[in-house]
């Protein structure tokens, strides 16, 4: 196994033992203080850590040598996965936004808001750390997998500061001639965070779909090109065409060549030196990219 990838794995298998203890951690703190807010923190780390358990599996996949009934791989795996991890996301938002508009029409909910602010600030420092360390981490792996996990703790530790200021607004609030409204406090918060954190797994969702539906990526098309057009004119063939793709971390790049008819190639060892001399243009030589370079007399074949 290659070492970005087993680092990947450590990381997530981590990320995954810490969002199971944040989640218990939540749902208790919930119940504790009758926090409907405190409640959808714990639900949400709670499919993050189903959702982590999942792109675990695939990065394992992934790294699997192929077979002759995936021959391409299983890249295709991760866009669906991404796409599979932001949706459920933006359903739970969903329910969320409406649970919090059905309580506070119904009057609200009292708070113990000193469970519910002791919750929030050793959530948030958790939260907060594992975003820097797994940033940290992955500035060296470069995995969408720690990446989205990265952003999923950013977007946790984001929840936990805006229920720890509720919280301790709500409090000094008691205080106050407006402590009849405190009940209120809760399911506006939960209003409002829903409606921050569903535009973050609709970016996710968004990017993978991209990929399932096999969306060309415009800045990888046209490096392409350029190097293509600077071959052509290198070794005077007639013209070129490309096609690329992206999908999870491979890379599909296919590149037909047309020659002349009266052109010679003088043998397959030339051949071979032009695609190599294309393969280091492109760069980014690895596993995860297929590349394809054939050459052609006949235009259909373009």
């Amino acid at each position: 196994m290659a070492p970005a990838a087993a680092a990947e794995q450590r990381l997530l298998r981590i990320s995954i033992g810490v969002t199971v203890g944040v989640s218990a951690f939540g749902v208790v703190f919930g119940l504790l203080s009758g926090s409907l807010s405190i409640m959808f923190d714990g639900m949400f780390a709670a499919i993050d850590a189903a959702m982590s358990g999942l792109a675990l599996f695939v990065s394992r996949l992934v790294t699997r040598e192929v077979d002759r009934r995936f021959q391409f791989g299983y890249w295709h795996i991760e866009p669906m996965v991404l796409a599979f991890n932001g949706g459920t996301l933006m359903l739970l938002c969903v329910y969320a936004f409406v649970n919090a508009i059905d309580s506070f029409l119904a009057g609200g909910r009292p708070l113990a808001f000193d469970w519910a602010i002791a919750y929030a600030v050793i959530v948030c420092l958790v939260c907060f750390g594992m975003w820097f360390y797994e940033r940290q981490a992955n500035r060296r792996i470069g995995s969408d997998f720690v990446r989205l996990d990265a952003q999923s703790w950013l977007m946790s530790a984001a929840v936990t500061t805006a229920l720890l200021f509720a919280f301790a607004v709500a409090t000094a609030m008691q205080l106050t001639r407006f402590a009849q409204y405190t009940p209120y406090v809760d399911p506006l918060v939960l209003s409002l965070l829903t409606l921050g954190l569903v535009f973050v797994p609709i970016r996710t969702v968004r990017r993978a779909l991209t990929e399932i539906l096999l969306i060309t990526p415009s800045d990888l098309d046209e490096h392409v090109r350029d190097v293509m057009k600077k071959v052509v004119a290198e070794y005077g063939f007639k013209s070129f065409t490309s096609y690329v793709a992206k999908v999870g971390r491979a890379q599909f790049i296919e590149i037909h060549i047309a020659v002349a008819p009266d052109m010679r190639l003088d043998s397959v060892v030339t051949v071979d030196a032009i695609r190599r001399e294309i393969a280091e243009a492109i760069g980014d030589e690895s596993p995860q990219r297929w590349l394809t370079v054939d050459f052609t007399a006949d235009p259909r074949w373009l």
